[in-house]
């Protein structure tokens, strides 16, 4: 067995590798892809009349560009010297991937809450994107760049003291390490933040399922107790009867990924109706579903989610993961990252070999609302979301050789701020080759852009 001293001495081996400085430059590769181009390569099998929504939501903003660009950002990240260091990455650990939801207890935690593109990897890929989020984010708001650094800075510092300080715990102490939202108040300083955050959580509290229940469905006439999705083309449309078909079947293989206990919780709901739903920005055009359930009676709905799980986009820049079955890879990295799973997450192979992962819509999710922040609550909220990525990234990596390597000195978290402010420069580029694709007729933009935000899952 290696010992912590020994882990540790591989941590800072691998600064050989990738010095912490290292981490701060960004210089386009000279056969760098064009950006539309790698957006319309992971479009091709997507559903094709969903595409337009997307490039108009990625369009909306350079923020909202990044959030969708994922793809785009894992191959600058690829041609980068990594560590070495490997944890379960997220994948996509952007600012809005970050949000409350309740545990199985019923506690209201903050931790990430994306895992479409989770899969093994350098663990400074998603401190990078992170950082580039912060970014990006703060001058879209109009913040001076000093501002917009010092929320970088904030984020990194904050994952690199959270990761020392777990690397000096037992396993099973940072298995149990969570962030309880009702602990986060304390930590505001600025009364009217404190606040805005409060009202953040009592919003995430009322979002159930007999909340959506009313603002999804409606009754159905002349059937009295009876009720269905509600249609409002093209975010939620009705499925044919051949899909519905097809859900109603592919449920009883859902089901058996489920824990015993919980297969007999499910048992206890009845179908009722489902729908297509758009989700995201990054995610529109995959197949993805929702599912209403009944359960004591027609006031005791569940919603479920269907979505479609494709290849990681970091997946392809790095060695074959252990899961074979795109839903199978979520499904175990979400329940690695996370602190507290969804009770209803499973996953299966739907029509035409395509991988599908279930989870509940609605279990009291609630996420930030970055576009309206100041410099200093961006600044507090990057922090939150760097300690939630260092204890997501203890879990599963070598917490002790990665402390060991970021050190007690500040050079990582402003190499990787300097990364960020450089990468926000090229992300304002990449969404300008877009909105002049738009501009141009070479890619559609159209549609309806609003509907609910996705808040779990959703790109």
């Amino acid at each position: 067995m290696t010992t912590p001293q020994e882990r540790a001495r591989q941590g800072k081996a691998a600064r050989k590798r990738a010095s912490r400085s290292s981490h701060g430059a960004w210089i386009p590769s000279a056969d760098r892809a064009d950006p539309v181009a790698v957006l319309e390569r992971q479009g091709a099998d997507r559903v094709q009349d969903l595409l337009p929504i997307r490039y108009a939501r990625m369009a909306a903003s350079p923020f909202s560009f990044l959030r969708g660009a994922a793809a785009v950002m894992a191959g600058d990240l690829a041609v980068q010297w990594d560590t070495g260091l490997t944890v379960q990455l997220c994948g996509d650990a952007h600012l809005s991937n970050f949000g409350l939801f309740a545990s199985p207890e019923r506690a209201l935690l903050f931790d990430l809450n994306d895992f479409d593109e989770t899969c093994p990897g350098p663990f400074e890929w998603d401190v990078k994107r992170l950082a580039a989020s912060i970014a990006v984010a703060s001058r879209d708001n109009g913040h001076p760049r000093g501002a917009a650094r010092a929320a970088c800075l904030a984020a990194v510092a904050a994952y690199r003291t959270s990761m020392r300080r777990l690397a000096g715990l037992g396993e099973l102490a940072v298995w149990y390490e969570r962030t309880d939202a009702h602990d986060l108040l304390p930590l505001i300083r600025s009364a009217g933040h404190r606040k805005r955050a409060a009202s953040a959580m009592d919003r995430a509290r009322r979002r159930t399922n007999l909340q959506a229940l009313g603002k999804l469905t409606e009754k159905v006439e002349g059937a009295p107790g009876v009720r269905r999705i509600i249609h409002d083309p093209p975010l939620i449309e009705p499925v044919s009867a051949a899909d519905l078909a097809a859900l109603r079947k592919i449920f009883g293989d859902y089901r058996s990924t489920l824990s015993e206990e919980r297969r007999l919780l499910l048992d206890r709901y009845h179908f009722v109706d489902a729908a297509r739903k758009v989700v995201g920005v990054g995610s529109v055009g995959t197949r993805c579903y929702l599912v209403l359930l009944a359960g004591r009676d027609a006031g005791d709905p569940l919603f479920l989610q269907i979505k479609e799980a494709v290849r990681s986009v970091v997946e392809e820049h790095l060695p074959a993961g252990p899961y074979v079955h795109p839903g199978h890879r979520v499904v175990a990295g979400q329940r690695l990252l996370q602190a507290a799973g969804d009770i209803f997450l499973g996953w299966m192979t739907g029509p035409q070999g395509r991988a599908f992962y279930w989870r509940q819509l609605r279990d009291m999710k609630g996420s930030a609302d970055v576009e309206s922040m100041s410099p200093a609550e961006l600044r507090s909220y990057a922090r939150l979301c760097g300690t939630a990525l260092a204890r997501a990234h203890a879990r599963s990596g070598d917490r002790i050789a990665i402390a060991a390597y970021l050190g007690g000195a500040d050079t990582f978290d402003r190499a990787v701020a300097d990364f960020a402010l450089l990468y926000t420069a090229q992300n304002a580029r990449d969404h300008a080759a877009l909105t002049e694709a738009i501009s141009s007729g070479l890619v559609a933009a159209a549609g309806r852009e609003g509907g609910e935000a996705e808040t779990a899952s959703g790109a």
